[in-house]
């Protein structure tokens, strides 16, 4: 993948004007040039476009002098500038976060073909540098818009064409995959971080509504079958053009584990009432299935409600509209600290 020399003027997409007013995320005014990331995490590092300029300098010259452009909604794992028209620069906040380069690296382009919407092209891997202490990595740009009730034109079709992408993903030998992590495991390997997410959000949420749920997940059958390819974390990385399902980006999460992760985004804003049974008709998602999704959706949302409380809004609405989805009702939040404990 290095050196970084891919000649920036490769085929696009569309022309920069359209991929401008149809962009994935939000361009953040005024920060092109003294734009700082959002803080996620307590023990992250700090990027600013200063260092993401020298990095760019000194390993991607070519980009030098490239525009440079804060992306929102930001990334929880990796902080994301805009490089030009076509790019992405990725840089891991935290070192949970860092494996994701190197696997994105080898595996997108593997998986690309097989699938009937775009996925990033990795296109080079940083070495660190400038204080900044990890790897990262320059992605093309998907042209479209963050997929959610607003961009999606008809939710039924974007329903079956989601299902349709994850029936393909889901085709694909799962052999050299990685092994299950995250809510692509067993319910049973995240019980306690389970329970211990429930407990801290029990001053937000209906906690007793959220553990009977997450009990009559773990008491479903489990997955019947080997490991599937898994995305890991649909809900907040569909991208939609002309208000249909274009693409797929963040695969940090991907694995070959329990399908139930990727059901769980039935529960998510990207879908209504008739969507998702149609999503569900389309997979054929039997009803253990659909029980162990609630779980995974509990451990998310519980885990992220209080995490990201006073840092992330749109992550905190998404968690509010998925547990209000399986019944939890919500409580009024007291003053609360932020991000001293938690998922990510």
């Amino acid at each position: 993948m290095k050196p970084c020399l891919w000649p920036l003027t490769q085929k696009r997409r569309d022309d920069s004007d359209t991929a401008t007013r149809n962009s994935s995320w939000v361009r953040v005014q005024g920060r092109d040039t003294d734009g700082v990331n959002q803080r996620m995490h307590k023990h992250e590092v700090d990027i600013d476009v200063g260092r993401v300029r020298s990095l760019l300098s000194s390993q991607c010259p070519q980009f030098g002098d490239a525009a440079l452009t804060l992306v929102e909604p930001w990334g929880t794992d990796n902080a994301l500038w805009r490089v030009g028209d076509a790019h992405v620069v990725r840089l891991p906040r935290i070192e949970w976060a860092t494996a994701q380069v190197d696997f994105e690296a080898e595996w997108l382009p593997r998986l690309a073909p097989h699938l009937d919407v775009a996925v990033p092209e990795p296109l080079f891997v940083g070495e660190p540098g400038h204080g900044y202490p990890y790897q990262w990595a320059i992605h093309t740009w998907l042209v479209g818009q963050g997929a959610g009730p607003t961009t999606i034109a008809d939710s039924v079709a974007f329903a079956l064409d989601l299902a349709a992408v994850v029936r393909q993903l889901q085709s694909i030998d799962a052999a050299p995959a990685r092994s299950p992590r995250n809510r692509a495991r067993h319910l049973a390997a995240y019980d306690g971080e389970t329970r211990a997410a429930i407990r801290a959000a029990s001053h937000l949420i209906d906690a007793p509504a959220a553990t009977a749920i997450w009990e009559e997940a773990l008491d479903a059958a489990p997955h019947a079958g080997p490991s599937v390819w898994v995305h890991g974390d649909l809900e907040g990385n569909c991208i939609t053009l002309d208000g249909h399902l274009s693409g797929l980006v963040d695969w940090g999460s991907a694995c070959a584990g329990d399908p139930a992760v990727d059901i769980q985004v039935i529960w998510s804003p990207l879908f209504t009432d008739r969507s998702r049974i149609a999503f569900l008709d389309a997979l054929q998602v039997d009803e253990a299935t659909v029980l162990r999704s609630r779980g995974a959706a509990i451990n998310q949302a519980c885990a992220a409600l209080p995490y990201y409380l006073t840092t992330y809004p749109l992550i905190v609405e998404r968690s509010w509209h998925k547990l209000a989805a399986m019944g939890v009702e919500r409580h009024v939040p007291a003053a609360h600290g932020g991000n001293e404990a938690g998922g990510g």
